[in-house]
């Protein structure tokens, strides 16, 4: 038993599955997770001191890579401080005005800790402006655990094959309609049965968490104009594509506004962070200045706020997405050539630095497609690429994420790894 199994069998002892986060628990890779002992830049440190590169990048925190000198150091100044006052600072304004100028559709923000803190709040706020109840997602979309948004939701509940979760009143259920990514008829039909009844739609513009999956063409555009006609909220969670994809996020990429926005992962530079910005007549009826109530005792702490304030700083920086974009799109693109050259029955969806590799040989372009993947090949695919030094996130329905500290030998080395493992005999069998 090495020390990885030691500590996961401790860990079983005394948490719900070993893990505070179920994808975690390499369930559907059949094996023992990794214990990480530390990372830096793109590579992360097992506790036996095995070194592999790393495609998870925190599930899409760190397009700096680890442990980024900068941030780190702007984390160090601020602790010597104090972590948290539950007071405002202005570290919360900066990091505001920093969203605000960098993604054209938001006026102004609100600061929480997670991405699920940001999206119960996103919808509660859609509610309450429209005084409404009913609100849209699409299959295979995930917007964090809350219980309106576990309806056929993606990433873990699918990868644990449990698309739904008990515990959920049918009376909170019964108010979360869901739609097919990608299908303007499926939203259209389902706002015909609701006409006044629905509050807000949610999506992730890029869906990542059933796969990569982009939007296609005029369907961010058709909800837009859809919800303008109904006078309801159009909310776009940027948790996972926010300042990964564009600058100005997904919504610049296709310049398409939202009238809400969610965010996470980026803004908080590898620290726990969720926002949710908009309109500021929506945003205007969140307490203390309108009615509708959300609190926090940790939100906006100095720790998230000045690791986000940095992070968005140099990724602002001249080139930074050029150079990033560049060579993620070489990777991806030479990932498809081999494919398509040895006609294998895989296909590669990506937009800029976030990718995915479908186990299946038709193109993923919704939750009903990603269901035909073969996510028995994909472990075997996981477990072989860790044997190359090569850490790809344990789950068929995640995204592999390219950061700027990634090299292109390291780009190289992964893509040659990639090679003998889906050529091999065994695993084409």
């Amino acid at each position: 038993m090495d020390q990885s199994e030691k500590l996961f069998a401790a860990a079983r002892r005394v948490i719900p599955g070993g893990v505070n986060s179920p994808v975690r628990a390499f369930k559907s890779v059949g094996r023992t997770p990794l214990y990480i002992k530390e990372a830096k830049g793109s590579r992360i440190t097992d506790v036996e001191g095995r070194s592999y590169i790393d495609f998870v990048g925190s599930w899409g925190p760190m397009i700096l890579g680890h442990a980024h000198d900068e941030v780190i150091e702007a984390i160090r100044e601020t602790m010597d401080k104090g972590t948290s006052f539950g007071a405002p600072t202005e570290l919360e304004t900066q990091l505001a005005e920093k969203i605000i100028k960098m993604v054209p559709s938001i006026e102004m923000v609100r600061m929480v800790n997670s991405g699920t803190e940001a999206t119960m709040s996103a919808i509660r706020l859609a509610r309450g402006f429209t005084n409404r109840d009913k609100i849209i997602k699409f299959d295979g979309c995930y917007h964090g655990h809350g219980d309106s948004f576990l309806v056929k939701a993606g990433s873990g509940a699918m990868t644990l094959g449990e698309p739904d979760s008990p515990g959920i009143p049918k009376s909170i259920t019964s108010n979360t309609l869901s739609a097919e990514f990608n299908n303007l008829d499926s939203v259209k039909a389902l706002f015909d049965k609701n006409p006044q009844d629905i509050a807000a739609v949610i999506v992730e513009p890029i869906a990542g968490n059933m796969g990569v999956i982009p939007p296609a063409a005029d369907f961010l555009m058709g909800l837009r104009n859809i919800c303008t006609k109904h006078g309801s909220v159009l909310i776009f969670d940027e948790v996972m594509t926010g300042f990964r994809v564009h600058p100005g996020g997904a919504q610049s990429l296709y310049a398409v506004d939202a009238d809400l926005t969610t965010f996470g992962k980026i803004i908080g530079g590898g620290l726990p962070v969720g926002a949710y910005g908009g309109k500021g007549e929506i945003m205007a009826k969140m307490a203390p200045q309108g009615p509708i109530y959300q609190a926090g005792t940790l939100s906006g702490n100095p720790l998230a706020m000045v690791a986000g304030i940095k992070t968005l700083e140099i990724i602002e920086r001249p080139g930074f997405y050029e150079s990033l974009n560049m060579k993620a799109t070489r990777f991806f693109t030479k990932a498809q050539a081999f494919i398509a050259e040895n006609k294998l029955p895989l296909s590669v969806n990506f937009i800029n630095s976030m990718g995915c590799l479908f186990f299946h040989k038709s193109k993923i372009e919704n939750y009903r497609n990603a269901l035909k993947c073969d996510t028995e090949k994909y472990s075997k695919y996981f477990n072989d690429m860790l044997q190359e030094g090569i850490y790809l996130a344990p789950s068929q329905y995640e995204a592999m994420f390219i950061s700027a500290a990634h090299t292109d030998e390291e780009l190289e080395q992964t893509f040659g790894a990639m090679k003998n493992v889906l050529l091999d005999k065994e695993f084409l069998e």
